[in-house]
C-alpha cells in the first residue's frame, strides 16, 4: 500500500507559544504528568503542548478520573492531548469518543511503552511488531477522531525492520503529529538515542515530527533539532529535573543573549512548590515523602557532582528530614548555579519504597540515562 496522497496541513496543530519557534512538548509520564505537575511546570515556563498519562483501554475500562482532571481542570492555557494505550479497536474508539467530550487538543496513541508488563500484552511498544494491526488501529481512530489525531512511537521493537512501514501508515491515515523516541523498545533507556532514525522519519512523514529521547537541556534541544530537522522536541524526565527547561528552550531558539540559569535557591523553591502541589487530603506524610523522592532522584542529578544530595535525600522518612536535607544542600550555597546538564555518573535511581512507572509507562528501575 502506498501512502495516501492527501496531506493534512500543519495549521491543524495549535501554534507554538512564540510563533515561528520549534514546538516543545512535555512527554506523557505515568504517575508524573498529572494536573499538579502540569501546574508546577507552567509556573516555571510551560511547553507548547502537554500530553496526559496514558488512559488504559480494555473491555472494562473507563477514562481514569485523575487523568481527566489534568484535562478538565487545566488552567495552564496550553493544549492538552489525551493519550491512549490499548489494542482492542472497539474500545479504543469508544474511549476516544468519550474523551472528545472533554476539552482535549487531540487524541494520541501510545506505540512506544517499553515496559515488559505492557508490551507483553501487545500494547504500547509491543504493537510495533505488528504493522497490520497498527494499520487497523490507526484507520479506526482516524475515522473516529474528526480533530487532531497524533501518535507517539519508538523506532521499533527489537530492530527497525518495521520503522519505515509504520511511517507509511502514519502518512496513509493522515496523522497530524508524530513524536518519535529514538530507541527501540528493547533498548529501553540504556542505549544512545538514534537521532538518524528520527531524521529519516522527518523526511518520510507528511506531518510534523517531534524528536524525543535524552533531550537534556536547551542547548541539547537545539543540537537535536539541527541534526534531525524535526518540528520540535518532546521532553520527559529532564523536565522533572529542570522545570525551567521549556523557558530555556524558547530563549535558546530565539538566540537570546542571556539564557536563564537557576540557582540552588531556585531549586529549593521548586521543591517546596512541588511538595505543596502534589499533596492531597488523606495521603500519609511518609507516603508523600516517598513520592517526592521520585522527582528528587532526577533533580539531584544537577545539584552536585558527588551525589551527596541524593545520598542524604534517599534516607529521609519525614517532611522535616526531607527539607532539612534540601536546606543543607541547596541553601548553604544558594547562589551556586544549578547545572543545566546532569553531572556525569550521578544516576537517578528509584526509591525502592516507591514502586512506580515513568515515561512511556516504563518502570523507574529501567531509567538510567
Amino acid at each position: 500500500m502506498r501512502p495516501d496522497s492527501t496531506v493534512e496541513p500543519v495549521s491543524r496543530l495549535p501554534s507554538s507559544h512564540l510563533p515561528g519557534q520549534p514546538l516543545t512538548a512535555l512527554a506523557p509520564m505515568q504517575d508524573v504528568t498529572d494536573l499538579a505537575f502540569m501546574r508546577v511546570i507552567s509556573h516555571y515556563g510551560a511547553p507548547d503542548y502537554f500530553f496526559t498519562e496514558f488512559f488504559r483501554v480494555h473491555a472494562q475500562s473507563r477514562p481514569e478520573k485523575h487523568i481527566l482532571r489534568s484535562i478538565d481542570e487545566n488552567r495552564t492555557g496550553r493544549p492538552v492531548f489525551a493519550q491512549l494505550i490499548g489494542e482492542d479497536i472497539t474500545h479504543l474508539v469508544r474511549t476516544a469518543t468519550e474523551l472528545l467530550r472533554h476539552p482535549v487538543a487531540g487524541i494520541d496513541l501510545n506505540l512506544g511503552c517499553p515496559a515488559p508488563k505492557v508490551y507483553k500484552k501487545n500494547v504500547g511498544g509491543g504493537l510495533l511488531r505488528e504493522p497490520a494491526k497498527i494499520d487497523e488501529i490507526l484507520g479506526a481512530l482516524r475515522a473516529a477522531v474528526p480533530g487532531r489525531f497524533t501518535v507517539k512511537m519508538r523506532i521499533g521493537f527489537d530492530d527497525t525492520v518495521n520503522f519505515e512501514r509504520i511511517i507509511e501508515l502514519v502518512n496513509h491515515h493522515r496523522v497530524d503529529l508524530l513524536s518519535v523516541h529514538g530507541r527501540t523498545v528493547k533498548e529501553m533507556y540504556r542505549s544512545e538515542v538514534h537521532y538518524d532514525a528520527i531524521a529519516r522519519a522527518v523526511v518520510q512523514a507528511r506531518c510534523p515530527v517531534l524528536a524525543n529521547g535524552n533531550v537534556t537541556s536547551a542547548a541539547r534541544a537545539a543540537g537535536i533539532l539541527a541534526e534531525t530537522r524535526a518540528a520540535g522536541v518532546m521532553i520527559g524526565r529532564h523536565a522533572i529535573r529542570n522545570p525551567w527547561i521549556f523557558r530555556q528552550c524558547r530563549e535558546q531558539f530565539a538566540s537570546a543573549p542571556v539564557i536563564f540559569r537557576p540557582t540552588l535557591a531556585d531549586v529549593r523553591e521548586y521543591i517546596g512548590r512541588l511538595y505543596r502541589e502534589t499533596q492531597f487530603p488523606g495521603l500519609p506524610e511518609r507516603m508523600h515523602v516517598n513520592k517526592m523522592k521520585k522527582y528528587l532522584n532526577f533533580v539531584g542529578q544537577s545539584v552536585d557532582p558527588t551525589g551527596a544530595f541524593l545520598h542524604d535525600m534517599r534516607r529521609t522518612e519525614s517532611e522535616a528530614a526531607l527539607f532539612e536535607v534540601c536546606d543543607r544542600h541547596l541553601l548553604a550555597e544558594s547562589g551556586r548555579e544549578f547545572s543545566p546538564e546532569p553531572y556525569p555518573g550521578v544516576i537517578a535511581r528509584p526509591n525502592c519504597e516507591t514502586p512506580s512507572v515513568l515515561s512511556d509507562g516504563c518502570s523507574l528501575e529501567t531509567i538510567t540515562a
